[in-house]
């Protein structure tokens, strides 16, 4: 008699926990390779830098913990895509996408991270990135040095803002379908010169917001990757403005913890804004939706750190990880002059 397949079951669930399943995984296919895609299907409906997904084995499909199910999830399929991706219908989460195989994203799960359940392997259509940031920002995880694939058949979006559209004068944001979409201007005079302002323009750079990398768990729940990106805005800096309860086109809002609000594009999934009480009139702005023709990280509009707040976080979930994305920033920093800032305020 054959021996029985030896198994791991693993436990995902978003930051509001509508959506929580097992997978379980034949022991002999782990760890899983993770891959980074950066392709701007991944961005525009993640909103977030890249996407940390894994391909599970055949057969292998989310097996939902009741009262969940399929029905918590908004499915989105790309006009020329084939596979269809899904997203919390509450808080936004992305869990990934299913064609031929579920591909999932590890960000959610709660493996225990001293286990080979996970390898951070590869980075895919970096070249969808223009100049990818992130791929040379995280060039290894631990000893392993990452593989970068610059596939020029990337996915594209519609709206790719060009090097000349806009100027310098404003940065478009817009979600992948485009149901959310809105303009940034670059700080004004008067902003810069009111002293209760001084957090969000980086001194010595005055045509810039300030942008933090952030690897909470909030955001990691949230967004179903594990880092996010945010630039900080003043409202009056936004043209249409978002309205009550981050109200703009198709978003739909969430609030994550007391006087904290999010929002999304309750039609792709891509997270949008963050907002608390304590600054109702500045948000910070997801940067995957960023449409900055210079690159993903927007670098003619921001300055960016990584944050504080949310590293001990980041160091409990996965401390190989963050400790390569802690050292890549600080390297990246120095070398492209960006100025450091002391306080961070997410």
């Amino acid at each position: 008699m054959a021996s029985p397949t030896k198994t791991k079951t693993l436990t995902a669930a978003c930051h509001c926990r509508n959506v929580h399943f097992n997978i379980t995984i034949p022991t002999a296919s782990l760890p899983l390779d993770v891959h980074l895609c950066h392709c701007s299907l991944c961005r525009y409906t993640h909103g977030t830098f890249c996407t940390f997904h894994a391909n599970l084995p055949e057969g292998v499909e989310p097996e939902f913990i009741a009262p969940s199910s399929m029905s918590d999830l908004t499915p989105y399929t790309h006009p020329q895509g084939h596979s269809v991706g899904y997203f919390c219908s509450t808080c936004g989460c992305n869990i990934g996408c299913r064609d031929s195989v579920w591909v999932i994203s590890s960000a959610i799960f709660d493996a225990n991270r001293d286990e080979p359940i996970w390898k951070i392997n590869e980075h895919i259509f970096a070249s969808a990135a223009p100049s990818g940031d992130l791929a040379r920002l995280l060039p290894r995880v631990g000893a392993h040095q990452l593989h970068v694939s610059h596939d020029p058949a990337s996915i594209s979006s519609k709206g790719q803002t060009t090097a000349n559209e806009y100027a310098n004068e404003v940065l478009r944001a817009e979600c992948h379908c485009g149901g959310v979409s809105f303009d940034i201007a670059r700080p004004r005079r008067e902003f810069i010169e009111d002293p209760a302002n001084s957090d969000w323009v980086p001194p010595g750079e005055e045509q810039k917001w300030r942008g933090v990398i952030e690897v909470c768990d909030d955001c990691r729940l949230v967004n179903g990757v594990n880092l996010a990106g945010w630039i900080f805005v003043p409202t009056d800096h936004m043209s249409p403005p978002p309205g009550e309860n981050l109200a703009l086109g198709t978003s739909k809002a969430y609030q994550s913890s007391e006087g904290v609000l999010r929002s999304f594009c309750d039609r792709c999934g891509a997270t949008v804004f963050y907002s608390c009480v304590d600054r109702p009139h500045v948000l910070d702005v997801s940067v995957g939706i960023l449409r900055a023709p210079e690159g993903v990280m927007a670098t003619t509009w921001a300055v960016w750190k990584m944050a504080n707040i949310g590293r001990e976080d980041g160091r409990r979930y996965d401390a190989e990880f963050t400790k390569a994305l802690i050292e890549g920033v600080d390297d990246w920093v120095g070398k492209n002059g960006q100025a450091t800032v002391d306080k961070v305020v997410n």
